[in-house]
């Protein structure tokens, strides 16, 4: 197992231009594992005993989607609630405990322009307030929260501008691994 998990959700990841550029960057970093739920998981009948088993065998997670309506995908949140349920709710001092205090990061990517994130904007919110529930989670895990990866105007993007992202990603991702 390797050492950072990526938990990649993306309903439509064929025609995803960001979060592949994303994932072909991480994927050039040691120790790093890619796991697509929706490739894992087409049906969305999720197996909680591998899941489990994978979280616990890394020593850093990291969980990379498209904001979708100011969430997570569905699968991804299917996945929190089936996974996160069985090991801090109901084996919490099995399970939950052994990755308690490790590092949890979110890579987003969002199709809009960093202003639409904002007070004045269409969005109202910063991202990094819409991903509160996230953090949330996270706290109630004992994971500790590291300050998430966003990507903007994912959809309008040039390829240079998702190449630039990708390798700021993959920084980010060694950061993680080193600190």
């Amino acid at each position: 197992m390797a050492e950072t998990l990526i938990l990649l959700c993306h309903p439509d990841y064929p025609s995803s231009r960001a979060n592949r550029a994303l994932a072909d960057a991480a994927r050039t970093v040691p120790e790093v594992e890619v796991v697509h739920l929706d490739a894992l998981y087409p049906d969305g009948r999720i197996d909680a005993g591998p899941e489990v088993a994978r979280l616990i065998a890394a020593r850093r997670l990291v969980l990379q989607f498209p904001v979708q309506w100011y969430s997570t995908p569905p699968l991804l949140k299917s996945w929190q609630d089936l996974v996160l349920t069985r090991m801090f709710y109901v084996n919490a001092e099995d399970e939950g405990a052994r990755i308690a205090g490790r590092p949890v990061m979110v890579a987003a990517t969002a199709g809009n322009r960093p202003e639409a994130y904002s007070e004045s904007g269409v969005n109202l919110f910063p991202l990094s307030d819409l991903l509160r529930p996230l953090q949330a989670t996270a706290h109630r895990c004992a994971l500790e929260w590291q300050e998430p990866f966003l990507n903007f105007g994912a959809r309008s993007a040039s390829n240079t501008a998702l190449e630039a992202a990708g390798q700021a990603y993959a920084e980010r991702l060694r950061a993680l691994a080193g600190g």
